[in-house]
């Protein structure tokens, strides 16, 4: 079958110079024409023909590149691969292809950026070179003799899902990720001419000095060759600087010195393109090869640091594997964009490739929008014996060398080290850049994997190694992630001999099952569990780490007497000063459109400088609720927008309670219980518990019951009297130190407001939650409008991330990472509650305020799935609806909630003496009138 051909020059730099770039065009450069798409989006139909499992044994056609899995072919394996029978499909693919007749006489290369996982490839019938063993790695076959030019042309390939290599069985599909058969990466041809320029490696130094290795296949008419530097808008900046060489030579070194490059980093990621050329005895070009690099020199300090031009970094980073559920880890251009945006827009700077290389347009797009890259050959437990592993190895240090963004390599993952391996990243890589081997130490740097908060044993917090775990906070759910990492980042940024770490993981890796009617799977809760959803959706923990990882820091604060209008900030950036920021500020009245705008100028302050920033604010600010402060980077985009609430808790209870007029409250006495009539609500109060029995308006019942009810407490309220005063009645506990230190007081005004005052004791010294619960049935609720943080719900080691203003949350059972996903969760903490309306399906409502500050309020409990090392389970109280001073942590696959930090542990308490002036107090008022 023919297919309609696809041309045009590619995206991978290394390669390429577009023609005509820096004047007239060039006659000798690389020509490319690919033969697949360049990635999902525009894959190209090539003959197919599965051995094994869906839709084997015919002929037909599948998208190049792509995972013959998602295409509905083979059989689905998720990692650990230890049989002989899964995974054993062969996969055989026909393209023909035409060739110009003008490309004889070059030499034409077809070139593989990755498959899975042995390929054997064959042109017009014959072998174009040995079996490529290895799935993520780019290999190419000199194929010129066995071209007809002009003409068409056979390309077969037979790809093996397993390898016939046990190594890379053992590096690549015995690994805890889905594994997939194919050729998954874009494959295409290249022309150069006789001799030509086969590789350059660049290391360019933060002092300007630049050297290249230029390797070429022979220098048959080359005598010598020179470079120039140019500004990627094509503007001249060093050069033409030059080399000869003899005869035979097929290896020369070109370089030079430049002042004072603009340096390549990832708040600041210059980049610059090189031409090298090769001229012949007559000065004409034998060949011309472009390359795209930075200015940047990476250093390790032994017991001190890691620095990239002179500058000690921490890593904020994030695992990525490449994956997408529809496609598995064939990708394209515009996802590893939105991936990198992603990452920055959490005010990450780094992310690891786990475990294994990215594609090329993922390094491209870090270089351009400046992320610190660890790139890692295969290797999860397992690893390539030493001749294979050294192929593979150069072939990805051959292909990536000149990505600045690549400022570590990683031999292998917890375990899958080859030891003998490790010279060799020095031998192949220009630049010398350090190797760490994640989950041990190694060259000074300790990376071990999940150690908890207080680990403080050995070489990981005690001792004087470099500190850079390359997977923390294991992500479960809603746990890890942004939970826990408040009290890990203090300690990382604090502690001088941390480099920082990677969280794990980026994404839900779910796959599309073709064979199980499309639905997500994530092989139970083996799978990736993201910060993002498997389509990329945004947790509760994105915005946390957006916050706690943003490079301007904010010291806590709040506007009180005397504020006026002066923040403490620190300068966490590595690189850019304060000055170069933008600050905004919006003053704004929640409950109304009453705004005011503003902007400040930003203090000049050096990274790691802590400094002053001072708002101008008019006079009458206090009529606001909330201030906003936006910071952007010099990149005009948002790093955070902080919220500092002006109004009070009791503010707004006075203002939205105190202004209701109505007639006396009556009541009467029956059945053991108060029966109160306060304007058109009916109430019931049990006279022996003083527990809310049922609530009725006008409109209907309220089911809104049995409380309050202490949790982590006694609920010994007992001996109730009662009072008028005025036109209130006052339902009120006796206090005994013995028997009833617990103390409610009911006040119910004539307005119908109804007012419940507890003073309480916690039952034990720590408990996870502190606070009092009510029924209420959660098949009846619509949805609720609170006015607090939001809108994403809240654990004790993860508050921040939300914003202060007013939210509406209509009801969802959402459970963290699960699909039908709808965020956010409805279900669980939510933190800094003034307000709160719960809306029935019936248009009853019924609202909640408060005179306490930082009170907590929890809707229902979530469901969950228990993990084997019980170490993720969240603890909610008993009840339906609570209001709470202490709520619980939540952990994550790897560590129980308390071992995360100190924000995780359980709440103290410490009073035995229930000495009734230091009890705790919580104020709320019900507006059961449904207006």
């Amino acid at each position: 079958m023919k297919n309609r051909k696809r041309f045009g020059i590619g995206i991978m730099a290394a390669m390429l110079l577009c023609c005509g770039f820096f004047g007239k065009a060039r006659a000798q450069e690389t020509e490319v024409k690919y033969l697949s798409g360049k990635g999902s989006s525009d894959a190209v139909k090539w003959d197919f023909f599965c051995t094994d499992g869906m839709n084997s044994g015919k002929w037909t056609t599948i998208d190049v590149p792509s995972c013959w899995e998602l295409q509905g072919f083979g059989k689905y394996n998720y990692g650990f691969q230890k049989d002989s029978v899964r995974g054993m499909e062969k996969g055989m693919y026909k393209h023909e292809f035409d060739v110009p007749a003008e490309w004889k006489g070059k030499v034409v290369n077809i070139v593989f950026e990755g498959v899975f996982t042995d390929a054997d490839v064959k042109i017009n019938g014959k072998k174009a070179g040995v079996q490529h063993q290895g799935a993520y790695y780019v290999f190419k076959y000199d194929i010129s003799k066995l071209l007809n030019y002009g003409k068409s042309n056979l390309l077969e390939v037979t790809v093996a899902k397993h390898s016939a290599n046990e190594s890379v069985n053992q590096a690549e599909r015995r690994g805890d990720f889905w594994l997939f058969g194919g050729i998954f990466r874009p494959v295409w041809l290249e022309a150069l001419p006789e001799a030509h320029i086969k590789n350059v490696a660049i290391n360019a130094k933060a002092n300007g000095q630049f050297t290249a290795n230029v390797y070429m296949n022979s220098n048959k008419n080359a005598v010598y060759a020179t470079g120039q530097i140019y500004h990627l808008n094509g503007e001249k900046v060093w050069g033409p600087f030059r080399t000869n060489f003899k005869k035979g030579t097929t290896e020369v070194q070109l370089g030079t010195n430049i002042e004072q490059p603009k340096l390549w980093n990832p708040e600041t990621p210059n980049l610059y393109n090189v031409v090298f050329e090769l001229y012949d005895t007559k000065g004409e070009v034998v060949h011309s090869v472009k390359k795209r690099f930075g200015f940047r020199t990476v250093e390790v300090k032994q017991r001190d640091g890691i620095y990239v031009n002179g500058v000690k970094v921490k890593m904020k980073g994030v695992n990525r594997h490449s994956f997408w559920p529809t496609t598995g880890r064939t990708l394209n251009y515009e996802r590893n964009l939105a991936d990198v945006q992603t990452i920055k827009e959490m005010n990450m700077n780094a992310v690891r490739n786990a475990h294994y290389p990215s594609d090329e347009s993922f390094l491209d797009i870090c270089d351009s929008l400046g992320l610190f890259v660890m790139d890692e050959l295969a290797g999860w437990h397992g690893n390539y014996d030493t001749v294979t592993g050294a192929k593979l190895l150069k072939e990805m240090i051959d292909f990536n060398v000149n990505h600045p963004s690549i400022v570590i390599w990683a031999n292998g993952n917890e375990g899958g080290h080859n030891f003998g391996l490790d010279s060799l990243f020095t031998a192949y890589d220009i630049q010398k850049r350090p190797v760490v081997h994640p989950w041990q130490l190694f060259g000074g740097i300790e990376t071990q994997h999940y150690r908890e908060y207080n680990y403080g044993i050995g070489n990981y917090d005690n001792g004087r190694e470099i500190i850079l775990p390359t997977e923390f906070l294991h992500g479960q759910y809603d746990g890890g992630h942004g939970a826990g990492l408040e009290d890990y980042w203090k300690h990382m940024w604090y502690n001088p001999q941390s480099a920082g770490g990677f969280l794990w993981d980026f994404a839900d890796n779910a796959v599309v099952r073709k064979d199980k009617n499309d639905i997500l799977d994530t092989d139970k809760d083996r799978a990736a569990d993201g910060i993002l959803g498997a389509y990329h959706e945004r947790e509760g923990s994105f915005y946390t780490i957006k916050e706690v990882w943003s490079p301007v820091f904010f010291e806590r604060r709040f506007i009180a007497e005397g504020f006026d209008g002066t923040f403490d900030i620190e300068n966490r950036f590595h690189y850019t000063n304060i000055k170069d920021c933008n600050f905004t500020w919006e003053l704004k009245k929640l409950a109304d459109t009453l705004v005011e705008k503003g902007s400040v100028a930003a203090p000049d302050l050096k990274p790691l400088e802590r400094g002053r920033l001072k708002l101008k604010l008019p006079d009458d600010y206090k009529k606001y609720d909330v201030l906003y402060i936006t910071a952007n980077g010099p990149d005009k985009k948002e790093i955070f927008t902080w919220s500092f609430p002006i109004s009070t808790p009791k503010d707004i209870r006075i203002a939205k309670t105190d202004s209701v007029k109505a007639p006396k409250v009556t009541f009467t006495l029956a059945d053991s219980a108060y029966h109160i009539t306060a304007g058109t609500v009916k109430l019931s109060i049990n006279q022996t518990t003083g527990l809310l029995k049922s609530v009725t308006n006008a409109k209907g019942d309220i089911p809104f019951v049995n409380g309050p009810i202490i949790d982590s407490g006694v609920t010994n309220f007992k001996n109730f009297v009662h009072k008028m005063v005025g036109d209130t009645l006052v339902i009120e506990s006796t206090y005994d130190k013995k028997e009833s230190y617990n103390v409610l007081r009911w006040t119910i005004y004539p307005s119908g407001v109804v007012k419940m005052k507890v003073e309480y004791f916690p039952a034990h010294y720590h408990t996870p939650y502190i606070g009092v619960n009510f029924n209420f049935p959660e098949d009846q609720t619509a949805s609720v409008d609170y006015m607090g943080n939001g809108p994403y719900r809240v654990w004790k080691n993860r508050l921040k991330g939300n914003k202060f203003g007013i939210w509406h949350k209509d009801y969802n059972n959402t459970e963290t990472g699960e699909y039908p996903i709808i965020y956010p969760e409805f279900k669980g903490y939510h933190s800094n509650m003034y307000w709160l309306q719960v809306n029935m399906k019936n248009s009853q409502h019924f609202k909640v305020f408060t005179d306490n500050e930082d009170l907590f309020f929890r809707l229902f409990t979530p469901a969950w799935k228990d993990d084997p090392w019980h170490n993720y389970n969240p603890k909610f109280p008993k009840g339906d609806i609570s209001f709470l001073q202490g709520i619980s942590g939540i952990g994550t696959k790897t560590q129980r909630a308390d071992y995360t930090g100190p924000m995780s542990r359980y709440n103290v308490f410490y009073d035995y003496e229930k000495d009734v002036t230091r009890a705790l107090q919580l104020t709320l008022y019900f507006d059961f009138s449904g207006k």
